[in-house]
């Protein structure tokens, strides 16, 4: 009996058949389209006939069941499953806008499209997803071209001409430090040993708060986009994740934390003010030296408390007249925001004045920006060091180390505990009344 031949057939990009489904997945982890893919039979039929299986089906009666216009298989279970749940986040492969040829004259270019855009461009069309609460899906397509999983996402507010997927999107954009991290740019963990299990990105949108432990983050998952408070770097994988910067983005703003803090502006201090924003300035000033101004708090009112500690931290910089007037200007704010600028002097009225020659042995205080999530330096580990002498290293599992984490913050927070401190002073941030201390016992 002669075999039947078969012909491999590149199904449409929308197609969610079981054969599609697999060489979709195929493709994402790495695999050559010929092992899987949707293909249909065509079948050389002799003059008495073929008969294929045991069902007694004619060949031409396979073949006309196979092609007949109108006709889809059942939607494949794992396609199913996809869409119902939370499982771990998948995507699909590269490939053209949905409805749209690819991009050059013989298909996909060899070197990626990078458009121009904003950082505000990006956020904007990040939104309108957002807004319209688009469904995540890997086989579906959005009425503006991109597929609805989490790459098909990012490629759209990036504005790529193709619909991307994880495996791909850092071809498009440059490698950074999260420090560096600024609104619209990206987290992604690409996981290459089985791409459709964990593989996942989100887009970057601004600190949530000074500690810089969270982020606003927009991202395509179940059940529909969102935009939501999210660890640093993620719930899962999260020292997996890598930021990446996209290399269109023009107008690149300073790198550094004060261009996701922006001034919020000088309308938000002063007499009558309630907001978050005096919040956030009083635990940057305790954090300077400015916690003697405070009886309680800080807290979202505008008080005197506010504004001595403000004009204290002003002349600290060697400021002096409407310059340390107690409001907060850009420059106070990025010096508070950066770590930069001069401390208070006097960091605590309350704590007893060492004893002559006490403070010979501690070593210079190297600033809050050393003590922020991700970082590294020395200084971290020489703290880590002290805390364990002092008896506050029941935190760590290993180490201390170079890179700060949160087994270090929770330390440094039982030590100014210890100290009868609460609130603000005690957020388990190192300023330089908590070194002092430490070091000079």
């Amino acid at each position: 009996m002669t075999a039947p031949v078969f012909q491999e057939y590149e199904p449409a990009s929308d197609c969610d058949c079981p054969g599609c489904v697999e060489h979709r997945r195929v493709l994402a982890a790495g695999g050559h389209p010929a092992a899987h893919g949707c293909r249909r039979a065509l079948v050389l039929v002799t003059a008495a006939g073929v008969v294929l299986g045991g069902g007694g089906t004619s060949a031409a009666g396979a073949v006309e069941a196979a092609t007949a216009p109108g006709l889809r298989p059942e939607r494949a279970p794992e396609a199913a499953a996809r869409d119902a749940g939370d499982p771990a986040n998948e995507q699909g492969g590269p490939g053209a806008l949905h409805g749209r040829p690819l991009p050059g004259p013989s298909g996909s270019p060899a070197t990626p499209e990078v458009r121009k855009t904003t950082r505000a461009e990006i956020i904007n069309r990040a939104k309108k997803w957002v807004d319209a609460k688009v469904p995540y899906s890997m086989s579906k397509y959005w009425k503006d071209g991109y597929r609805q999983d989490c790459s098909g996402y990012v490629s759209m507010a990036w504005g790529l001409a193709t619909n991307e997927w994880t495996g791909s999107l850092a071809k498009f954009a440059t490698k950074i430090s999260r420090n560096d991290l600024q609104p619209g740019d990206i987290l992604l963990f690409h996981n290459p040993a089985n791409p459709t299990k964990g593989s996942h990105v989100t887009i970057f949108g601004g600190w949530t708060d000074y500690t810089h432990t969270h982020y606003v983050a927009y991202e395509q998952t179940k059940p529909a986009t969102r935009k939501k408070s999210t660890p640093m770097a993620y719930w899962n994988n999260s020292a997996k994740y890598v930021a990446y910067r996209y290399k269109g983005v023009s107008g690149q703003a300073t790198t550094g934390p004060s261009t996701a803090d922006p001034f919020p502006g000088a309308q938000y201090f002063g007499p009558g003010k309630s907001n978050k924003h005096i919040t956030r300035l009083g635990q940057m000033l305790v954090k300077r030296g400015a916690k003697k101004y405070y009886a309680q708090g800080p807290g979202p009112r505008w008080g005197e408390a506010d504004r001595k500690a403000t004009q204290a931290f002003q002349r600290a910089q060697g400021w002096r007249g409407s310059a340390a007037d107690g409001i907060p200007g850009a420059k106070t704010w990025s010096l508070l925001v950066t770590g930069k600028g001069k401390n208070i002097a006097g960091t605590d009225a309350a704590a007893p004045a060492p004893a002559p020659g006490a403070d010979a042995a501690v070593p210079p205080y190297p600033g809050p920006g050393a003590f922020r999530p991700g970082r590294s330096s020395p200084d971290v580990t020489r703290l880590g060091r002290q805390l364990v002498k002092r008896g506050f290293g029941r935190h760590y599992a290993t180490g201390p180390g170079p890179v700060w984490g949160e087994a270090d913050r929770r330390n440094v927070e039982a030590f100014q505990l210890a100290q009868g401190w609460r609130g603000a002073a005690a957020d388990g941030y190192p300023g330089p009344e908590t070194w002092r201390r430490l070091f000079a016992g």
